[in-house]
């Protein structure tokens, strides 16, 4: 499936970074991210209002706060030992 999903919040400095540094990663594997305020429903604002950026794929935490690279290249490299 490889959907990524960002929420984060305007005017969010790490949440701009994240989406900045994780951009040419995406490009490269042809991958896009779907961008979602937290904010714009409560059940998203209580879960992940206080740690976003928070990256997932397919609906799995991969990243909050900062990107780790290595848990990046592992959650999407996942599916593909599996099938």
């Amino acid at each position: 499936m490889n959907r990524f999903v960002l929420y984060s919040r305007e005017g969010c400095g790490l949440c701009e970074e994240m989406l900045l540094e994780l951009g040419p990663w995406l490009a490269a594997r042809g991958a896009t991210v779907e961008l979602r305020d937290v904010d714009a429903d409560p059940t998203t604002r209580r879960r992940w209002g206080l740690k976003i950026p928070v990256l997932l794929l397919d609906g799995e935490t991969v990243a909050a706060g900062r990107l780790d690279w290595t848990e990046l290249d592992r959650a999407w490299d996942a599916p593909r030992r599996m099938g």
